[in-house]
Formats: C-alpha cells, sequence, structure tokens
C-alpha cells in the first residue's frame, strides 16, 4: 500500500514523549499506522491516542492539528505519513 503525506511534526514535548501533528494533507484515527520520517527519524506506529486541545479525540479531520504519544525522538519538520 502506497503511503500519503497526512501532515507534518511542529512540536514535540519530550518529558512525555508527545509530538504535535499539524494534519495539512489527510485526517487520522486512533488506530491508524503512520510513518514518521525526517532527517533523523524514521519509524512505524499505530496510533494508540489523540488529544486535541487536551481532550481525547478517536478522530481528526485534515486542518487539525493533534498531540499523539510517540514511541521515538521526532523533531519539528519530520514529516507523518499513513
Amino acid at each position: 500500500m502506497e503511503e500519503q503525506k497526512i501532515g507534518e511534526i511542529f512540536g514535540y514535548y519530550a518529558k512525555i514523549g508527545v509530538a504535535a501533528i499539524k494534519l495539512n494533507d489527510g485526517s487520522l484515527k486512533v488506530g491508524d499506522k503512520i510513518h514518521i520520517k525526517g532527517h533523523t527519524t524514521d519509524f512505524e506506529q499505530t496510533v494508540d491516542s489523540m488529544q486535541i486541545e487536551h481532550d481525547k479525540v478517536q478522530e481528526a479531520k485534515k486542518g487539525s492539528d493533534v498531540g499523539i504519544k510517540v514511541k521515538d525522538t521526532v523533531r519539528p519538520g519530520d514529516v507523518v505519513y499513513k
């Protein structure tokens, strides 16, 4: 299956391991498998939980800013694929 770009990382909270993602190009649901790729970043994971403005959500539409827990360090500018 071809990967589709859905957004970009714009922040990372190392203490809690949360990435802030701007969904410019697609939507995201809990349970989706994502691939985060950048200069030094390259890993895949499943979205276990997601928040918008500190509220838990099951789905985020294109144009949203979401926070998701990530298993590895990410950097602003890293691209998120689904």
